[in-house]
């Protein structure tokens, strides 16, 4: 691909967008003096330039032409609206937002996020009705609330022949999508965030842990690193309210939150090879090495990310909340002396911390509540907070869970789906 093939292409879009001939560009400047033209002043016209990242990717002074030609003609015309758009949020924001050229000219900045868990079913259509929850939540656990990616489901089929077709085919498109998005194309910092992201793939780290790891300085380019990976949506800085002191946590940690880019380097990225050579192939999904584990943390992020679902089952009133987020700590309480715990997701109000359990497991038995119990123990609070234990599952819930009472909240995911 060559800065060329890129002209060839918008041409080839303006000709068909303007029905006009189609034209030969000789560089950025004379396809955006043709653009300007077709722009008719007496209508409202949206122009969009889509996946701007591979457009001007390849010429390093596209972003100058750009707001050259912004400079010189789109900003003359009262009834145009004119979006710039792309999957590569960090390219857009690195070359065109955080640009001086570029400062005041901007209207909005939007992020788009993640649909929410019963959006995303929407994409099934009908057939949600017919599809058993279960793989509903397999499906959207590999991809997250993410369109382009949920596009893909063919509901013809079960959740395990698409997830086959989407990520152990070499020509699958969540297969290919994780080196696409950190092309070398996009910049040299894109090997350092693909690192970061290695790193997380083990488990939350601090800022100082990532840098340890990556054997880099804890500077200011490591944290513009990480806060483009943040605003990316592939991770999330979990701080929060310290539960024992009711203040901003100290330390806070970076979690792999996007989904598929958790999935694609716990499984696919260490099956690379054997996807290319069309080698790797198996009978069934579920019976492929630690799919169970995998798919259970996979599980548990979509939860997290999709934490504030959870508000209304929890029965608040007019308490405020006050934090969301994972609880991690490796020694609790003001001495140190209490042993850690961690928590798939602690949320806060004034007086209450709810601890939520997720699990995702075929059977989920009476042993559920040990282990909850024991997080509450080991959890500080602060005087005057009380610990309320919330289930979110995915399973066969054995009855005497529910029997005993022991949970303030029990909530099925599938009610989550709104299925």
């Amino acid at each position: 691909m060559t800065d060329q093939d890129q002209l060839d292409g918008f041409a080839a879009s303006l000709a068909r967008e303007t029905q006009t001939p189609l034209q030969k560009f000789a560089n950025w400047l004379d396809a955006f003096y043709c653009l300007d033209h077709a722009i008719d002043d007496k209508r409202r016209t949206v122009v969009v330039l889509d996946e701007i990242s591979w457009m001007g990717g390849y010429n390093p002074l596209f972003p100058s032409i750009l707001r050259k030609a912004w400079e010189r003609y789109f900003h003359r015309h009262d009834k145009l609206i004119f979006v710039i758009c792309g999957s590569v949020s960090a390219w857009i924001k690195e070359n065109l937002l955080d640009s001086t050229g570029f400062a005041g000219r901007f209207s909005r900045d939007y992020v788009l996020p993640e649909l929410s868990l019963d959006e995303s079913v929407q994409f099934w259509g009908e057939a949600a009705n017919r599809v058993a929850p279960r793989e509903l939540l397999d499906v959207l656990s590999v991809t997250g609330g993410v369109p382009r990616y949920l596009e893909e489901v063919d509901t013809g089929l079960d959740a395990s022949e698409n997830i086959r077709r989407m990520c152990f085919m070499k020509s699958g498109q969540l297969f290919l999508d994780f080196d696409s998005i950190f092309n070398p194309l996009f910049g040299e910092d894109n090997e350092i965030r693909k690192s970061i992201l290695v790193a997380l793939g083990a488990g939350p780290l601090t800022g100082a842990e990532i840098s340890q790891m990556l054997g880099t300085a804890r500077n200011g380019h490591l944290s513009a690193n990480l806060r483009a990976l943040c605003e990316g949506g592939f991770i999330a800085e979990d701080a929060g309210i310290n539960p024992e002191t009711g203040k901003p946590a100290r330390v806070s940690k970076y979690r792999l939150k996007d989904n598929y880019t958790r999935f694609y380097l716990k499984y696919l990225a260490p099956h690379k090879r054997e996807i290319l050579l069309g080698t790797y192939s198996y009978r069934s999904i579920e019976n492929l090495p630690e799919w169970q584990t995998v798919m259970g943390l996979q599980f548990e992020n979509l939860i997290v990310n999709n934490a504030m679902s959870l508000i209304p089952y929890l029965h608040l009133g007019n308490s405020i909340v006050e934090s969301v987020a994972p609880y991690h700590n490796a020694r609790n309480g003001a001495s140190g002396k209490k042993a850690g715990c961690q928590i798939d997701l602690l949320i806060q109000t004034a007086r209450t911390a709810y601890v939520v359990e997720v699990k995702r497991q075929r059977e989920i038995g009476p042993e559920i509540e040990d282990e909850v119990r024991d997080k509450i123990a080991r959890l500080p609070l602060r005087r005057g907070m009380s610990p309320r234990p919330v289930l979110v599952y995915d399973g066969h819930l054995a009855p005497s869970v529910e029997g005993t009472g022991y949970f303030d909240a029990i909530i099925p995911a599938r009610k989550l789906l709104g299925v």
